[in-house]
């Protein structure tokens, strides 16, 4: 585990970015995606639209995979965003 962002593509409705995100989180983001049944890609781009203009889809990734862990663990209450 070396905790280095890996940069990772995407297409978010038709265009193509990119994001670093740890091997872990990006694990994770994967088995969420499939949990839901949605493609990685679609997941992003829902959480792409319902985060702010002041946070990083990088970072709104990461809070996404943090609050669904913690819901699943009990430790959380309400929706992954």
């Amino acid at each position: 585990m070396s905790g280095r962002p890996v940069k990772r593509s995407l297409t978010l409705q038709g265009h193509r970015t990119s994001v670093s995100l740890e091997d872990e989180f990006w694990k994770e983001f994967r088995r969420l995606a499939t949990l839901a049944d949605k493609p990685v890609n679609q997941l992003a781009a829902e959480i792409d639209q319902g985060r702010g203009v002041d946070i990083g889809l990088a970072s709104a990734i990461r809070l996404y995979v943090l609050r669904a862990v913690l819901r699943e663990a009990g430790r959380g209450d309400g929706p992954a965003r």
